[in-house]
């Protein structure tokens, strides 16, 4: 009789249940952390190599694989089978983020902040798989899949930040450089997510519609989307040579300086695995790694602006009326 209580409590709140019993190291939550941004790149590099092999669809409807089964069959080959591969892995990304819900919530002190970026992972993973859904249902619209991109996107930037901020204290955030070098950030920012939007019209009215049969495409030129995809990354990389060089001006902190000059480098590494597969007609090998380099430039980006500023490794003192609250979230 003396264990309802806690039956009844770990079905009402299991979180808060195991975070009473379970107490993970900082190295925990940085592990993660860090595993629910490798599946979030996994993803979308996954997701590449179901539209480069034409398997799309390979599962015929959603949530299940075809009107009669839930998982993939004989009937639908190889196909079939990539496509219900990324399926499964969208439960594996979803077991990284809810680990780290789970140790955020866990951790001592609680850090209330870590815990609302896991949901916000949590919120983009199940919205994109929705998405994901009705771009299968409406047999791959190129406007659909630009968007799935985009929200798959948006969780590597949110995994991004929670990775960053596993190794920061919760103090406010105290810039390390001029205000004006913050705001070429923001320009930085702003400039990449234009250049990403690009190659998702590149992608969307180029040859690799993600299906053999007759899928329908945006209705655009496709070299002059490329042209224009590749004049946004010349202003990304002109941005960034800025931002290199403004921070040595300004005398920024050296791991700073040490993003800015990565950033350079997967810039000139993306930029010339573009012009390759622009000149040899889009390689499937060449566009999945494009992929991955979209998402390591991303990451850089957001990088070099989490980097200027820092946040203190004490704690703020939590009103005692906030402490009472915790064990009811």
């Amino acid at each position: 009789m003396h264990k309802a209580p806690h039956t009844i409590g770990a079905v009402l709140n299991p979180f808060a249940y195991i975070a009473d019993r379970w107490t993970p190291s900082p190295r925990t939550v940085r592990r993660a952390a860090s595993a629910a941004l490798l599946m979030s790149m996994a993803i979308i590099v996954t997701g590449g190599a179901v539209r480069l092999t034409g398997s799309g669809l390979g599962c015929d409807t959603w949530p299940k694989c075809t009107d009669d089964s839930l998982v993939v069959t004989q009937a639908q080959g190889f196909h079939g089978v990539i496509e219900f591969g990324n399926r499964m892995l969208t439960y594996v990304l979803s077991a990284a983020v809810g680990w780290f819900i789970l140790a955020a919530r866990s951790a001592k002190p609680w850090r209330h902040s870590l815990t609302k970026l896991g949901w916000v992972q949590f919120v983009l993973v199940v919205c994109n798989a929705i998405l994901g859904g009705i771009t299968v249902l409406t047999g791959l619209n190129p406007y659909s899949v630009a968007g799935h991109f985009l929200l798959a996107t948006g969780l590597i930037a949110v995994t991004t930040v929670s990775w960053q901020r596993t190794r920061e204290g919760e103090g406010a955030p105290r810039p390390r450089v001029p205000g004006p070098v913050r705001k070429l950030s923001w320009a930085l920012i702003a400039t990449t997510l234009v250049l990403i939007a690009a190659g998702t019209v590149v992608t969307g009215s180029g040859p690799h519609a993600g299906d053999k049969s007759e899928i329908k495409r945006m209705p655009f030129d496709w070299a002059a989307t490329a042209h224009v995809h590749a004049i946004a990354a010349w202003l990304v990389c002109a941005l960034a040579v800025a931002m290199w060089l403004v921070l040595r001006v300004v005398d920024a902190p050296l791991d700073t300086r040490a993003r800015a000059r990565d950033l350079l480098l997967v810039l000139l590494a993306q930029g010339a695995i573009g012009y390759v597969q622009f000149f040899t007609q889009l390689p499937e090998v060449l566009v999945a790694v494009h992929m991955l380099g979209s998402c390591l430039v991303w990451i850089a980006v957001l990088r070099v602006a989490l980097s200027l500023r820092e946040r203190s490794a004490d704690r703020a003192e939590v009103p005692a009326r906030d402490e009472a609250q915790l064990s009811a979230v």
